[in-house]
């Protein structure tokens, strides 16, 4: 076994390989950017290095960097988590031209399972199911059309490189495919360099089903169950679990041996995962879409009912130790979930979040396992990818599992920015879900019924009373006393508070034991688990933070601001017509389309922001003359003013000459 390690990554998966390197003895070392300098799993590895600045193309997918940096710390070994170097074969090779093993497959797995073109004719060869479709490099537009009919529609159009999602276009009949292929060759040389793309049948309520598989260097190759990964928003998971709720025995034995297979046909070794797509119409026939070279996300569902460690086996058989465990040994007890925590906020068309986290309540209790690099004070970058943590729930049956998945969702929190908790709350509750008949086209048609709940009486008076207890800074003199103190009867503090665009005025009277809000018995606890307040004899537990302006409340899953009058602020803040125009997130400024003074109209594009792998257009809301704030490459802030438009027949415009706003 190896004395040194280093990991290739950051953030929770960083972690999560730390835990496995202390468990078994084996010194770590974690890389980092500038903006991780202070990151969690920098102070959880024995040794850090510094690798470059903020942007990852600079740093960790920079692999000299990486590769100096194991060289010069002493590691035998690189872990590359996934994602960045991590299904890159020109990483692999360099490692084991450096004299470091690469904790991964082969150089050449990595190469044929990467294009998925090359991917499926070499698992026909082994003949495992793949979905009817063409597939050869380098077909023309023309080409691809004429092959259109035999297909039969509606068709998929992929990229063969790449994954996400991104470039895929569903075809529903002749007249979309040239324009879905432009489309999709556009996208697909944006994404990955390759607009090389081919066609597969389009299967009707596809479910997506992933295998589990192990090989070692020796020749033997193990399955470890499924996994189900069907609700996904936009190709991308959000939620999984293991195992599937579709496959029956005689399913599940049948689609883990062709998983095997697809790892034999390139002389797989590590651990791999081998995704199916299968028709919950016809749940026994199951086809090869894609085999991911690396670790997977969704990992510890596996985990969690098998008892195996995946990290440790990846490192034994690096190590070049044969397999530790037999097929008829494998063993699926209970049943497990994982929910994707993400900084996005839904309420907003799931656009990237991020900043600084002031509080991070995690939850806890039997079968529940949070991986994650959040915690109280770090700075979330836009820089990378936003997922924050993954809440894992296991049970010994799937409702027992669901039902402590949504538990454990309720008492997560994030204090400083909105998540996607509440979203992810609301998805465990469908009733598809809850039945186990979701399909990868779910959440698309089920949007309305994941918003988020309206705001009631009950929490704006929580909130005011919160506000009220916070003490006043004594500098201020009696005339910032909240007692309501004056000569006669003390008159009632009112508190008009915003929240998700809602105002609402509470009135606060008394003190202790005969506090009241808008005439409601009111008393408020603080503990070690958060606050209680008491209402007229109901009570509600919460976590909370509050700031001179600001009160944060997080019950059930939700987290919301609620801001003192003339507080609010930020992209929601903008009116449908707005001459100010806003940046709806954190992010960095990397297209500006107008230029100073020019003339535009509603609807132009005028500035464009780029965060955590995702771009938003800022458009006008009213006709005018264009006055920028802002520049390609600057980093703004949510609600920060990028430009302002002053409409025409106005020579000024209110606020036009005032400062940006901030959040």
């Amino acid at each position: 076994m190896f004395d040194t390690v280093l990991i290739a990554n950051r953030g929770e998966i960083a972690c999560r390989i730390i835990r496995t390197l202390r468990r078994l003895g084996i010194r770590s070392v974690a890389v980092y950017s500038d903006a991780d300098a202070h990151a969690r799993h920098v102070h959880l590895a024995d040794v850090a290095v510094r690798i470059g600045p903020s942007a990852a193309a600079q740093s960790y997918l920079d692999r000299d960097a990486v590769i100096r940096a194991a060289l010069a710390t002493g590691a035998q070994a690189v872990h590359p988590g996934y994602g960045f170097l991590a299904e890159n074969a020109g990483f692999a090779r360099a490692c084991e031209d450096a004299g470091l093993v690469f904790i991964g497959p082969t150089p050449d797995a990595i190469s044929v399972m990467g294009d998925k073109i090359t991917a499926k004719h070499a698992v026909e060869q082994r003949s495992v199911p793949t979905v009817p479709g063409v597939a050869r490099a380098g077909m023309t537009d023309d080409e691809l059309v004429a092959a259109a009919d035999g297909i039969g529609y509606p068709l998929l159009i992929k990229p063969s490189a790449g994954g996400g999602g991104k470039g895929m276009h569903v075809v529903e009949g002749a007249a979309d495919l040239v324009p879905g292929l432009a489309a999709a060759r556009r996208e697909a040389a944006a994404s990955f360099g390759d607009d090389t793309l081919f066609l597969e049948r389009y299967l009707h309520r596809p479910r997506h089903i992933e295998v589990q598989v192990l090989a070692d260097a020796h020749g033997g190759v193990v399955h470890l169950g499924e996994r189900e990964c069907s609700l996904q928003r936009r190709h991308q998971k959000v939620i999984e679990e293991a195992p599937s709720p579709l496959l029956d025995a005689e399913t599940r034995a049948r689609i883990g041996e062709a998983a095997c297979e697809t790892a034999r046909s390139v002389g797989y070794r590590g651990a791999g995962t081998v995704e199916f797509i299968v028709s919950a119409d016809a749940p026994d026939e199951f086809f090869f879409m894609e085999m991911n070279t690396r670790l997977q996300v969704e990992h510890p569902v596996t985990e969690e009912i098998t008892g195996l460690d995946l990290v440790e086996q990846q490192l034994r058989i690096a190590a070049g130790e044969p397999l530790s465990v037999t097929q008829d040994a494998v063993t699926l007890t209970g049943h497990a979930f994982e929910a994707r925590v993400y900084a996005e906020d839904p309420a907003s068309g799931f656009l990237p979040t991020g900043g600084h986290v002031s509080r991070v309540v995690h939850p806890a209790g039997e079968g529940i396992r949070v991986d994650t690099a959040l915690e109280d004070s770090l700075d979330v970058s836009i820089d990378y990818d936003p997922m924050l943590a993954k809440v894992i729930a296991w049970g010994p049956d799937r409702e027992s599992a669901r039902c402590r998945l949504a538990a454990a969702l309720g008492d997560t929190a994030v204090f400083g920015f909105p998540t996607n908790v509440e979203f992810l709350r609301a998805l465990i509750a469908l009733p598809d879900v809850v039945d186990g008949t979701m399909d990868t086209g779910t959440i698309a048609r089920e949007a309305a019924e994941l918003t988020a709940a309206p705001l009631d009486d009950r929490a704006f008076a929580e909130a005011a009373l919160l506000l009220d207890a916070v003490p006043r800074d004594a500098s201020e003199g009696p005339w910032g006393r909240r007692d309501g103190w004056r000569l006669g009867p003390a008159a009632p503090r009112r508190y008009p508070l915003t929240a998700a665009g809602e105002e609402r005025v509470v009135e606060v009277s008394g003190r202790g034991k005969t506090l009241s809000a808008d005439g409601r018995v009111a008393r408020v606890l603080s503990h070690t688990d958060g606050v209680t307040v008491d209402l007229d004899g109901e009570a509600r537990t919460f976590a909370a933070e509050v700031d001179a302006d600001a009160v944060w409340i997080a019950h059930d899953g939700a987290v919301r601001r609620f801001e003192t009058a003339g507080t609010h602020h930020g992209a929601d803040a903008t009116t449908d017509a707005d001459p100010l125009l806003v940046s709806p997130m954190p992010g960095t400024v990397v297209v500006v389309r107008v230029a100073d003074g020019d003339e535009i109209e509603v609807g132009d594009a005028v500035v464009a922001v780029e965060a955590m792998k995702m771009e938003h257009v800022v458009r006008s809301t009213v006709a005018g003359t264009v006055t920028l704030h802002a520049r390609v490459g600057d980093v703004v802030t949510r609600g920060q003013t990028l430009a302002v438009v002053s409409p025409h027949g106005l020579d000024d415009t209110p606020g036009a000459a005032g400062p940006a706003r901030s959040p």
